[in-house]
């Protein structure tokens, strides 16, 4: 159970993380807006597959057996979305969460936490318990989100960019692992 929770955590951690360095990238970043920034990451980030596993559940109901290899293609998108490079919108959506309030800040978050709903979509397949993943995302969020933040100015674009592209990576391997297993049962 462990391995697949870390399968399923690492990926998202390391987006969170590649996320928060662009904003300390920044260099306008104080102590309460770091806070208010990871308490957002927390929020969208745990939030989010909760969304998914609501938004999945009818759906796998409604097409059977499909559904897992659906969810699990959904984190392979989810993957290659990451891999696509989306690296200007990130550095912009970064720029705009510095001053964001009300209903600007909530739809930034809900752009950073796109995969998450995607994980949160493939839950019910890794049949995983609910909570301690939601816990482990929302632990993660937060983490990465301090460490990115505070690293953010002495961490190089390109390394920023690399970790995004990890998480891709690990996200499209958990997702061919998911269609691999279900072929397999």
């Amino acid at each position: 159970m462990i391995g697949r929770l870390l399968a399923f955590v690492l990926p998202l951690g390391l987006d969170s993380f590649a996320v928060a360095a662009a904003i300390g990238a920044t260099g306008t970043v104080t102590r309460r807006l770091r806070w208010k920034i990871a308490l957002l990451f927390l929020v969208f980030e745990a939030g989010m597959p909760l969304i998914g596993v609501a938004a999945g559940a009818p759906l796998a109901h409604a097409i059977g057996p499909t559904a897992d290899y659906l969810a699990a293609a959904a984190v392979i998108a989810a993957g290659a979305w990451m891999l696509h490079g989306h690296d200007d919108r990130e550095e912009q959506a970064a720029e705009r969460l510095v001053s964001a309030r009300g209903a600007v800040l909530i739809g930034l978050g809900i752009s950073i936490s796109l995969d998450e709903l995607a994980v949160g979509f493939s839950l019910g397949l890794a049949r995983l318990p609910l909570v301690p993943v939601i816990a482990a995302i929302g632990a993660q969020a937060l983490l990465a989100a301090q460490l990115g933040i505070r690293l953010g100015r002495r961490i190089a674009e390109r390394h920023r960019e690399l970790a995004e592209r990890a998480a891709g990576l690990a996200l499209i391997g958990l997702g061919a692992y998911l269609i691999l297993e279900q072929a397999l049962r």
